[in-house]
């Protein structure tokens, strides 16, 4: 299904740069951190991912994920953690392997396609934390991620998932590689790249050895970065066979549980591959929601609510009753 959509944004932010780049370096969503509970979850592979809940005798709860290089603390995070939380649900914002301030433990990290580690979360709140009801929100990989999960699993899902949300999806990861190559002169992916290579030089450190430091310095593209880390680390051959792998937009018609997708038309980090239309119109499942504005995970329709459109779209949506 292909909805239309209300969202209007602030008239100060005029393009999709400005949409994008507003909340991430201004937005403050008071109060939320503290009310942070950290647990651990042990995995099968001897590494772990670090869950910040927030705990309120819920009987249903929301799993967030963040895009690349993000964790629990993001603004985008917090305001759709303060958001359900204050409609009375639990919530559970993980961080990928590396990203909650603590280094995993295995040379590999995390991936755009990674689903193993959202489904051992999934199972945690289901069947450890005993929720009747469970919802996914993710945003940029992380919805990636979910919308991948929810068509890999297809009826599997564990029962308790009762709707999936995910906005600004790089439905098209080598699409969208390339289009970050030259959106705004390459200023999103240098920014990327210096997180990512970062990371790297922290695993080093901690793994004398594992990892040939030389090539970062040449290292400016997302597929160079692939190439020599993502790929190797994961099972891949190399970043094309990452990114095909990885994408969720092969996994679309298989979902089976209701299932939103939000991406802004001017989002700078997306092509026209990355807007899945025919996958909306042939899976009854499946909703596609593209507003003509919003830019990458930003959505904000007044400068100073408290609240972003896209948490009031996302809470209303998992709280629709068919």
């Amino acid at each position: 299904m292909n909805l239309p959509s209300p969202f209007h944004p602030a008239k100060p932010l005029w393009n999709g740069h400005l949409e994008t780049i507003y909340p991430s370096l201004f937005r403050k969503v008071p109060g939320v951190l503290s009310r942070y509970e950290r647990e651990r979850l042990e995995l099968p592979d001897g590494d772990f991912v670090d869950i910040d809940r927030i705990k309120q005798g819920a009987k249903r709860a929301v799993i967030i994920s963040h895009g690349l290089e993000g964790n629990s603390h993001r603004a985008y995070v917090t305001g759709m953690a303060t958001a359900f939380a204050g409609s009375g649900w639990d919530v559970l914002a993980w961080n990928f392997r590396g990203c909650s301030g603590v280094m995993n433990r295995l040379p590999r990290f995390y991936h755009s396609g990674d689903t193993t580690d959202l489904l051992a979360v999934v199972h945690f709140a289901a069947d450890a934390c005993g929720y009747d009801e469970v919802v996914l929100v993710g945003f940029s990989m992380g919805g990636n991620m979910t919308l991948k999960l929810a068509g890999e699993q297809g009826d599997a899902l564990p029962q308790q998932v009762s709707r999936l949300i995910a906005f600004s999806v790089p439905c098209d990861l080598a699409a969208s590689a390339k289009k970050l190559e030259q959106s705004a002169f390459g200023l999103y992916q240098r920014r990327f790249m210096r997180m990512l290579k970062t990371k790297i030089r922290q695993k080093e450190a901690d793994m004398p050895g594992t990892f040939d430091l030389h090539c970062l310095s040449d290292m400016h593209r997302f597929r160079e970065f692939d190439d020599t880390f993502t790929a190797p680390l994961h099972g891949f051959r190399d970043a094309n066979d990452y990114w095909t792998q990885a994408s969720c937009l092969r996994f679309l018609p298989d979902i089976r549980r209701p299932a939103l997708l939000v991406s802004a038309r001017n989002d700078p980090f997306l092509t026209p591959e990355c807007y899945p239309e025919q996958a909306a119109r042939q899976n009854p499942h499946f909703t596609l929601e593209m507003p003509a504005r919003g830019g990458h995970t930003g959505f904000t329709q007044k400068l100073r609510a408290p609240q972003l459109w896209s948490e009031q779209r996302a809470l209303h949506f998992a709280e629709q009753r068919r």
